[in-house]
């Protein structure tokens, strides 16, 4: 390795050392299970804030956004933005403070825990059944933020895959096992802090090198459609194509996903007044849409990187490595360009940690305090129970590192698997469970189950078939799937659902719906 490599090898060095200690500091704190799962509850509005967004906010956000806005435009990256950032707005506005209200008084300390105690479940099978979900799509969601790591640290240093990968797993689960759920909080608010740092690092360098805004703008505006909101830029032919209303409200419909993932609902759990919610809300939303323009902005000044001959041309997914690009030009411009260079890599490493550790604890707290102790009544000393809950992230950190083991993984598709998931399991029972009082242990039941296995089974079945099928006929799919199985659970009474009988006209309904979607898609 030359100096400049070895001087970015040792700031990243230190940034995992300061994650260890923080792990380490907080080690003397955890008492019970309350305080290692949920931090006694204690954290306050900008931790709370920063740590919600962090641990969302994956390695997506320096790789995926930029390396869309790079090759198509600002179309694609910004209504998936503006449909994360109104979901962001919506949870902490609607969920936040009735779900700390409410975690609190049934004395909840995890997402399985809170629809028991909502529901009255004496037969712990919505307890059971929760909890089964966060690891069937956390433990592989974790492993794929070991393989992200992994990944950056082999590319970067030439360390083997599998080395770095358990660098970066030791790494994670050392301070996430000794610190629990505060240290994991903290962390993530460093790695929020970092990755800023990362963002504000790159535009201001990238800019500069570009020869100012003036100029990234002006060879932004000769592709067509670059900058638009109804056109995407396709770089094959170097024209645009229109972004359907369908497609853009499609893309908008990833925000509604947020209100059933558990490490941000954790959160809300967390904070130490429900008072602290609106601060939090506030500060939060400013960073998510801040960070997010600022990483579709990355993307674009990347073009003009590339028109300009300072950046080789990224292609296909390559083009998510444009922060990593930047920072090894940032790494020929002395000492001080170093750091930056060391801090900026550094942030891509947080934005996957950040994801991980909460990931990770959600998992073994499932499993610990879940299944253990409230579906098999396993009886525990508080001074045990924090043992059980350290063992228990090891172990689910074991299996992660085994699933992690293929370096040629896809992390989108885990990715979108779980997401898709949690959103279809939880997020409606979540809503409900807040919002409603007719709702009952038999529909949170049936919509658990519906939502988790027929969403993940659809999903997963969809993702592997796009390549082949592209996004209308995968959309399709989807329609056609949630019609049926919806209209099947109504007229056999799946799931506890009052029965409702066959009726030709809904049948009927059904089909004429699924036969005006294969005529105006399919083609």
């Amino acid at each position: 390795m030359n100096g400049a490599i070895i001087g970015v090898f040792l700031v990243i060095i230190a940034y995992l050392v300061m994650m260890l200690a923080i792990g380490f500091f907080y080690s003397k704190g955890n008492n019970d299970s309350s305080d290692f799962y949920l931090g006694g509850r204690k954290l306050g509005p900008f931790v709370t804030a920063m740590s919600a967004e962090a641990s969302d906010m994956s390695s997506w956000l320096l790789m995926g956004l930029p390396g869309v806005a790079y090759l198509s435009g600002t179309c694609d990256a910004a209504w998936t933005a503006i449909g994360l950032a109104i979901g962001t707005y919506l949870n902490w506005l609607i969920v936040a403070k009735r779900l700390r209200r409410y975690s609190a008084k049934t004395n909840s300390i995890t997402m399985p825990d809170f629809f028991s105690n909502r529901y009255r479940d004496d037969s712990k099978l919505l307890l059971g059944i929760s909890a089964i979900f966060i690891i069937i799509f956390f433990v592989p969601y974790t492993a794929s933020g070991f393989a992200a790591c992994g990944k950056l640290f082999s590319t970067l240093f030439g360390i083997p895959y599998t080395a770095a990968m358990l660098i970066s797993a030791v790494v994670i689960v050392g301070y996430t096992a000794l610190g629990g759920f505060m240290a994991a909080s903290f962390t993530d608010l460093i790695q929020s802090i970092v990755m800023t740092i990362a963002l504000v690092l790159v535009v201001c360098f990238g800019v500069s090198m570009c020869g100012g805004l003036d100029v990234v703008l002006a060879n932004a505006k000769e592709l067509p459609g670059f900058l638009s909101l109804t056109a995407t830029y396709d770089s094959a032919s170097g024209t645009a194509s229109n972004y359907g209303t369908i497609t853009t409200i499609s893309t908008l419909a990833w925000g509604l996903g947020y209100f059933g993932v558990p490490h941000v609902l954790l959160r809300f759990m967390a904070t130490e007044h429900e008072d602290n919610i609106a601060m939090s809300r506030r500060i939060a939303t400013v960073w998510v849409v801040i960070s997010m323009a600022v990483a579709i902005f990355i993307g674009i000044v990347g073009h003009s990187l590339t028109k300009n001959g300072v950046m080789v041309e990224l292609k296909g997914s390559s083009s998510e490595t444009i922060i990593i690009q930047v920072a090894t030009l940032l790494c020929q411009h002395g000492f001080l360009a170093i750091i930056g260079a060391g801090i900026t890599l550094a942030g891509i490493l947080a934005c996957t940690m950040s994801t991980a550790d909460s990931q990770l604890l959600a998992a073994s707290s499932a499993v610990s305090e879940n299944l253990l102790k409230g579906m098999f009544g396993v009886s525990l000393t508080e001074k045990r129970t924090i043992h059980v809950a350290r063992a228990t992230v090891l172990f689910i950190a074991v299996i992660a590192v085994f699933l992690a083991g293929n370096p040629d993984s896809s992390v989108f598709y885990i990715v979108s698997f779980a997401w898709a998931g949690f959103g279809a399991a939880f997020g409606p029972v979540v809503l409900f469970s807040l919002f409603w009082r007719r709702t009952n242990l038999q529909g949170a039941l049936a919509g658990m189950l519906t939502g988790g296995v027929i969403g993940a089974f659809i999903t997963y079945t969809v993702i592997k078939s796009f390549d082949a099928l592209g996004p209308a006929k995968s959309a399709l799919l989807i329609v056609v799937a949630q019609i049926l199985v919806e209209y099947l659970i109504e007229v056999f009474g799946w799931f506890g659902v009052e029965k409702a009988g066959f009726e030709w006209r809904k049948a009927i309904g059904a089909a004429v719906a699924i036969a005006g979607i294969v005529i105006f898609r399919w083609e």
